[in-house]
């Protein structure tokens, strides 16, 4: 009898598995060593360092009127927490972008060790897939070459969920408030992240959780706010920005007139809620019997402890959550906001491509296919300028991976679940 060929493969794939904390070592130094040449080599490219030393230099000269905080490429929009952060950067580097680039390099690899934790604790992709993390050449470009504020938002970002799987709520929660303070597009981890604090944590946690929270950005920004409040608001947190169609990554085949079109906007954010509600009842709330009867019972028991007089001295904890789950709704959240952005920007791909691989393992494609998505996806966010058909392919593709994740089985939410009670 001949011998079975797939298990041959197996057998022969096994005997070089290693570790995935080992692999993801070995990734990290011969990341490091990459960052170096690119670093050495590669051309930096100019685009917002001198903008944002601009805007430091205001800062620390005093200015507390966000509307005359102004760069080269125009005025300050980002919230209080980046101007610490890069006045902390101009300190170490002293506004040279040769140090700021060595800094940036660290900051990959401290970036790319968090997510590997991630991946590491949640165990859905196989070993080798650990190494997709390392693949990106527009990635490298934003954190070494570009010097981006999104680097370090996402990296505070990606440790406040480090935290969350180490159960750490309110450090959590105050690392995630950070990370909006750098940049507002993490406000898209935002709803996956409520939802998973109605799940996971009583009245109390959910309310100091996000009490800490507000209370950073309300200090981070004080020095505007009482000065300068509404500058600062209308500045920081303004969600209404119409972003040039030129730059546009995925709808640059749609006409620049629908582009800046309110009408467009408003069908994206329609299209956004929408299908965060869908997914939020049907898949990651399905087995507490959806998202109305779970807010119904969390309410319940809050008004129970409230009558009580126990609202405060009971456990900040209801059930420990599935580190699998936690990942999932805040990936699929994000990626949600991702595909139906009104416009993404080049440096915008660092807000998912680190989730591009666990969101791929997600789905039940075959192998290849998840492999030919996430080529494609690289494809798309190198093509410079972006084309009609380069956008066009883009968003055909996040649609793809949109509809294998709605397709795919549901995880259990809780720690102690079977898995055998997720299947659809």
């Amino acid at each position: 009898m001949g011998r079975n060929p797939s298990r041959s493969t197996k057998t022969l794939i096994d005997r070089f598995k290693i570790s995935k904390g080992k692999f993801a070592f070995l990734l990290l130094c011969l990341d490091a060593i990459l960052v170096t040449l690119i670093i050495s080599y590669v051309p930096y490219t100019k685009i917002d360092w001198d903008a944002y030393m601009s805007q430091v230099d205001g800062f620390l000269s005093g200015e507390r009127d966000y509307s005359k905080l102004k760069g080269d490429t125009g005025p300050l929009v980002y919230p209080a927490g980046f101007l610490y952060v890069y006045s902390l950067v101009k300190f170490i580097t002293g506004g040279l972008v040769f140090p700021a680039q060595i800094l940036f390099g660290i900051l990959y690899i401290v970036n790319l060790a968090l997510v590997q934790f991630i991946y590491i604790r949640t165990d859905v992709v196989p070993w080798w897939v650990f190494g997709l993390l390392s693949l990106s050449k527009r990635v490298h470009s934003i954190f070494v070459l570009r010097l981006f504020n999104d680097c370090f938002a996402m990296t505070f970002l990606h440790a406040s969920m480090a935290l969350l799987l180490c159960q750490k709520w309110y450090l959590a929660l105050l690392l995630f408030s950070g990370a909006v303070s750098i940049k507002m597009n993490v406000l898209l981890f935002a709803p996956p992240l409520l939802l998973l604090m109605l799940k996971g944590l009583s009245f109390k946690g959910v309310f100091l959780s996000l009490l800490g929270a507000c209370l950073l950005q309300i200090n981070l920004g004080l020095p505007f706010l009482s000065s300068y409040p509404m500058e600062y608001i209308s500045r920081a947190f303004n969600l209404g920005r119409v972003f040039i169609h030129f730059w546009s990554v995925n709808f640059k085949f749609v006409p620049e007139k629908v582009f800046v079109s309110k009408e467009f906007a408003s069908a994206l954010l329609f299209l956004h809620l929408t299908t965060l509600l869908v997914f939020a009842h049907y898949k990651w709330s399905k087995y507490e019997g959806g998202i109305i009867y779970l807010l119904r019972t969390w309410l319940k028991d809050t008004v129970s402890k409230l009558a009580s007089f126990q609202l405060f001295s009971c456990k900040s904890r209801l059930r420990m959550l599935n580190n699998e789950h936690i990942v999932t709704v805040m990936f699929v959240g994000n990626f949600i906001g991702i595909v139906f952005a009104r416009s993404l920007h080049y440096q915008f791909y660092s807000w998912y491509f680190y989730s591009l691989p666990f969101l791929l393992w997600k789905t039940t494609f075959p192998t290849f296919i998840r492999l030919i998505l996430f080529a494609g996806v690289e494809l798309c966010w190198n093509v410079y300028p972006s084309t009609f058909y380069s956008s066009l392919l883009l968003l055909c593709i996040h649609l793809c991976i949109l509809w294998g994740l709605w397709m795919a089985p549901v995880e259990p939410s809780y720690v102690g679940e079977k898995k055998s009670h997720t299947k659809d």
